[in-house]
């Protein structure tokens, strides 16, 4: 019987979301479970896709910018990177075309990115979103994913995604209850 691979989606886990000029408190504490999750994964024959908010210098005057005047996410800083044991044990080099990396400049994934990714992963069944920030960027690419492969069971790990408001955390993780996606470990 032929193994469909799974995705496990880590979602912005970046050194300016959890300890740089975004970083809140709570978003440290999920890095163990992030990186046993990606060994686990890539163990079993599995994929991981590691998504990376990205902005350059310009990124003041986008709108979003404007919105957040708070520069972030920039190649050129190591702000950029993924944070902690998550970096370290899950370098972009590795696992032998399991990793995948997409470049957003907003908070969900461009459409070209998704088109690949389902090029490169045709035969999803089920994929596993964990990172920050539920209620902007995990939610838009939970979102996202569940558009492009609309037959796969789409599941948010509660406890491996973090917001910098409690509140707004719960009612993201309400609203992908409501469309249809699994909430764990809540």
């Amino acid at each position: 019987m032929k193994h469909t691979p799974k995705l496990l989606a880590v979602i912005d886990y970046q050194n300016d979301f959890v300890s740089g000029a975004l970083g809140f408190e709570g978003a440290a504490a999920i890095d163990d479970g992030i990186a046993h999750l990606v060994q686990t994964y890539l163990a079993q024959g599995d994929h991981v896709l590691f998504t990376y908010d990205t902005h350059d210098d310009n990124y003041l005057h986008t709108r979003e910018g404007r919105a957040l005047p708070v520069p972030h996410c920039n190649p050129k800083d190591s702000g950029w990177r993924l944070y902690g044991k998550t970096q370290e044990l899950c370098c972009e080099t590795c696992a032998n075309g399991q990793i995948h990396t997409v470049r957003k400049h907003t908070f969900g994934m461009p459409p070209a990115e998704l088109l690949r990714l389902e090029q490169e992963l045709p035969d999803l069944q089920e994929i596993l979103v964990v990172g920050v920030v539920t209620n902007m960027c995990v939610i838009s690419n939970a979102v996202l994913l569940q558009a492009q492969w609309p037959e796969a069971q789409i599941t948010i790990d509660a406890a491996l995604c973090r917001s910098f408001d409690p509140a707004l955390h719960e009612k993201a993780l309400d609203v992908m209850q409501g469309l249809q996606m699994q909430v764990i470990h809540r």
